[in-house]
């Protein structure tokens, strides 16, 4: 029978930090080929994969609680678990939020910020896979660093984006709808970099 110091924290953040990368690709490929006609189908398979990645996040919180010597402090696995499903969370309701206000079609603009996203989610994973080593990882902080600038470019997207789009619409409901999404958008970035923030709060804690 495997003991609990079988189990792999690190590698199951790494594992939980897949999802976001599926959610990423999910909400970027519908929008690149929206199609308002299956969006309802499309939020369910973006749902299937947040379940799916709450259910892995409970499987480490019930592995802690038997833990006896974790690699690092219990708070510190219990925040980085959470902070990862923060992310598939927040990406989950970029697609539900288009669901919801019923978007008829995609400003062009929306595209750079799921590519954004993706690359975000690219980086926040790099930098969990090194996570496990980071006492000799030469690249860990470069990820870290990576994810930050990528959070910054999602700022001046989202000022962009909505400073743009008062300016070319009077329209009262898709000055509120888009500005919703924008920030639902905004907070995809700002949610990798509370990982990477995270990330480095450890290794500080640990070194």
């Amino acid at each position: 029978m495997a003991s609990n110091r079988d189990f792999n924290y690190f590698k199951a953040f790494v594992e939980l930090s897949g999802y976001s990368l599926k959610a990423a690709e999910i909400l970027n490929n519908n929008l690149h080929n929206f199609n308002v006609n299956t969006i309802e189908e499309k939020v369910k398979e973006m749902h299937n994969v947040e379940h799916t990645a709450d259910l892995e996040k409970h499987k480490v919180m019930n592995r802690l609680v038997k833990e006896f010597l974790p690699p690092i402090e219990r708070e510190d696995i219990i925040s980085i678990t959470e902070n990862i499903d923060d992310v598939i969370d927040s990406i989950e309701d970029v697609l539900i939020g288009i669901e919801i206000y019923n978007v008829q079609a995609i400003r062009p603009e929306i595209i750079k910020f799921t590519e954004l996203i993706m690359n975000c989610c690219k980086s926040m994973n790099s930098a969990l896979v090194e996570f496990e080593h980071f006492k000799k990882s030469k690249t860990l902080h470069d990820a870290i660093v990576e994810v930050n600038r990528l959070e910054e470019e999602g700022d001046a997207l989202y000022i962009n984006g909505v400073r743009n789009l008062y300016k070319t619409s009077k329209d009262p409901i898709e000055l509120m709808v888009w500005t919703e999404i924008y920030r639902l958008l905004e907070k995809c970035c700002d949610s990798c970099e509370e990982v990477a923030n995270n990330i480095e709060n450890i290794v500080m804690k640990n070194s």
